[in-house]
């Protein structure tokens, strides 16, 4: 396969500007370029598709990446479907560009130029923008973007509606001060990228030769966002914001309609290897390869194959009761996504569950013990007049208490 036909077949290409983008890709040797949000201090998986993913593609091709970090357009921010994003400081946005930074250029493997887009839009004033730019925009050409006619219902601010003319901008002075001939996005892009091709013309003439491709967004099954946990958080590529047992515990419990999208879009395995897992998961689901490859394959790409074999011993340990094999650290490390709170030394184990909300009432605790229904660290707790010690924690420190099969809460003695 030739590059271009690969990204078709793992299906990362919405849409393209020309069918010029087919060539343009397999031949090699372009300059092209990302936007990263820097409303976070991290990115988090669903950049991990459109920048790192199709970034190490295009680069492994013999594409040279060049990544603009949005000190100035962060300072605004692409309009939302159906809300005004709140704005944030400059000191904040000018943080999480070091941070993001740092994080590409590990996950690339090389030093990767990243460029500020402040470097000229922050300094630019308002008259310079209205002539040298704003002259080259038609309202009914913006009022015809989705990304703006979402919003007309409810109400747009000017400030969100010139974001399209910024990033426009954006692709012209990569165009102009790099060489960069094509802007790879997310797919709800495409006007901002079509925007800034348009912009490049007017300026440049019709015969540049410049380029835009979009890739899909990433759903589960139900149509919902990819890389939320069941709380709302985000997967976040900083080990420090999510561990890897988060990661492999969201990945593993991936529905088998859509592993094997994930794996075509998110891993660098070949045609080949999916090929097979596709096989094994249509004769034999319940082994879940399908879903441990994904987890193998992205946690190591992100935290290396340490991190991944401690995510997957946490997982075995926790599930199969043998959490006494682990050290508190890892499990208060690891399991953050679970209800904590204190617990005193000497406490009557029912008085907990209520306390706590565990469960609803004395009654319906006294139900689930004797029901076999409350675990202790891997034991099951039968005893009604159970009275929690440290001796009963691991190391003196951890409880994890687990009512019915699937619902944890973490318990840290005093």
């Amino acid at each position: 396969m030739t590059v271009f036909e690969d990204l078709k077949w793992r299906g990362l290409v919405n849409d393209v500007t020309s069918q010029e983008v087919e060539d343009a890709i397999n031949k090699g040797g372009l300059k092209f370029y990302i936007g990263v949000d820097p409303t976070g201090d991290s990115m988090h998986i669903g950049h991990y598709c459109t920048v790192i993913a199709i970034a190490k593609r295009l680069m492994d091709a013999g594409h040279t990446p060049i990544l603009i970090a949005g000190g100035g357009t962060g300072l605004i921010g692409d309009p939302k479907p159906n809300v005004e994003r709140p704005m944030i400081s400059k000191e904040k946005v000018k943080n999480n560009i070091d941070c993001i930074k740092k994080q590409i250029s590990k996950l690339l493997g090389k030093e990767i130029t990243i460029v500020n887009n402040a470097d000229w839009l922050c300094d630019m004033n308002a008259i310079d923008f209205l002539r040298d730019y704003g002259k080259h925009f038609n309202i009914n050409y913006m009022l015809a973007k989705d990304t703006v006619k979402r919003r007309l219902d409810i109400g747009i601010t000017y400030t969100e509606f010139s974001y399209m003319i910024l990033q426009s901008i954006d692709f012209l002075k990569m165009y102009e001060k790099y060489g960069v001939t094509l802007q790879v996005g997310g797919q709800d892009q495409w006007g901002n990228i079509t925007a800034g091709l348009e912009l490049i013309r007017k300026i440049h003439g019709v015969d540049v030769k410049c380029y835009g491709f979009t890739v899909p967004l990433i759903t589960r099954a139900d149509g919902t966002k990819f890389g939320k946990s069941e709380s709302g958080e985000a997967l976040w590529l900083d080990i420090n914001k999510t561990s890897s047992y988060a990661f492999y515990q969201y990945l593993i419990n991936t529905e088998d309609s859509k592993v094997i999208d994930y794996l075509k879009k998110l891993t660098f395995l070949s045609k080949e290897d999916i090929d097979k897992l596709e096989v094994s998961l249509n004769e034999h689901p319940e082994e879940r390869e399908a879903q441990k490859a994904l987890a193998r394959e992205i946690i190591t790409f992100l935290h290396g194959e340490e991190e991944y074999n401690k995510a997957l011993n946490i997982s075995e340990s926790l599930f199969s009761d043998k959490i006494w094999n682990l050290s508190s650290e890892e499990i208060i490390s690891s399991i953050k996504d679970v209800p904590r709170f204190e617990v005193e030394n000497n406490t009557n184990l029912i008085d907990l569950l209520v306390n706590e909300k565990i469960v609803s009432s004395k009654r319906e605790a006294r139900e689930m013990i004797t029901g076999n229904a409350i675990s202790i660290n891997g034991k099951k707790e039968i005893n009604l007049e159970k009275v929690i010690t440290k001796s009963d924690a691991i190391e003196g420190k951890v409880l994890l208490i687990k009512k019915g099969k699937k619902n944890y809460f973490l318990g840290l003695m005093q």
